[in-house]
This record gives structure tokens, C-alpha cells and sequence, in this order.
């Protein structure tokens, strides 16, 4: 019965992390439009097209389970990109806007490594090897672009700093 129990929530986390990536898929060409820095920007088109292969991984998933993706509604990534919105529509530098860009989609990271990490977890548990190994790579790319979004984080937060003190 447990493996049972655990396959229904792992079926749910999984149609909750594809309509995650869905919503990222909408927001990210947003914030590409949002950012000032090359960099910034590159990097979110870059994360735009792993976005799109995480997508396509998690329906490889669901059509090896018979299933559908369909029937779940994020309602964490929904804030999340709410917050991020908000930050594209605030009156500010475009250093700042930049420094709050990357924060916004560093929280995004976080969400994603976190379900990922789990439901890699269940997979394996479940031995669904194959569907442990996909989501292991997409855990991987997260962490990557969380990684990079730190690394563009100390220059443009050095640049928002400088900017403030400037007026």
C-alpha cells in the first residue's frame, strides 16, 4: 500500500513541477524583455531553452507512466513569478531592476531544485530508473543556472550599489 500512496503523490508532484515549468516558460521571455544586462539577458534565454527540455523530459516521464501531465496547478510558482512581475513593473534603476530580476529567479532555482530533488527521490524509491535519471539531469541544469545567476549576481549587485550611491 505504501508504494501505492507514494506513486499517487509522486504522480502529483510531478504534474505540479510541468506546470511549473509551463508558467517559467511564459515568464521567462518577460524577463528577457526586463533586463538590461547582455549577460542577464543571454542568461535567461539560455534557461528559456533548458526550460523547454525540462518540459519535454517530464512528458517523456508521463507517457512512460501512462499518464497524463495535466491536472495539477502551482500555486508556489504562481507566487513566485507574481513577486518577479512585480519587480518588472517597479520604478527603479535598471542595475537594481537587474540585482531584483536575478533574486526573483534565484527563488524560482530553489523551488525547482527542491522539487526536483524529491521527485528524483520518489523515482528511485519507485524504481523508475529511467525517470530518476531525467530528472536527476534536470536537477542538475538547475543547479547549474542557479549557480551562473550567483556568480552574475556579484557584478550587478555591485553595479546596483554603485548606482544608488551615485544620486
Amino acid at each position: 500500500m505504501k508504494e501505492s500512496a507514494l506513486k499517487e503523490l509522486y504522480l502529483k508532484e510531478l504534474r505540479d513541477i510541468y506546470d511549473a515549468e509551463k508558467q517559467i516558460t511564459k515568464a521567462l521571455p518577460k524577463m528577457v524583455k526586463a533586463a538590461s544586462s547582455t549577460e542577464l539577458r543571454r542568461g535567461f534565454e539560455m534557461h528559456l531553452d533548458q526550460t523547454k527540455n525540462h518540459v519535454s523530459r517530464l512528458e517523456q516521464i508521463f507517457e512512460s507512466l501512462d499518464e497524463s501531465p495535466k491536472g495539477e496547478s502551482c500555486d508556489g510558482m504562481d507566487g513566485l513569478i507574481e513577486e518577479g512581475s512585480d519587480i518588472m513593473d517597479e520604478d527603479m534603476d535598471a542595475e537594481a531592476k537587474d540585482a531584483g530580476l536575478i533574486s526573483a529567479a534565484q527563488r524560482v532555482e530553489h523551488y525547482e531544485i527542491a522539487a526536483y530533488g524529491t521527485v528524483r527521490t520518489y523515482a528511485n524509491i519507485l524504481g523508475d530508473k529511467k525517470a530518476a535519471l531525467l530528472l536527476q539531469e534536470t536537477l542538475d541544469e538547475e543547479k547549474q543556472t542557479d549557480e551562473k545567476l550567483t556568480s552574475l549576481a556579484e557584478g550587478i549587485n555591485i553595479k546596483a550599489a554603485a548606482a544608488r550611491a551615485s544620486d
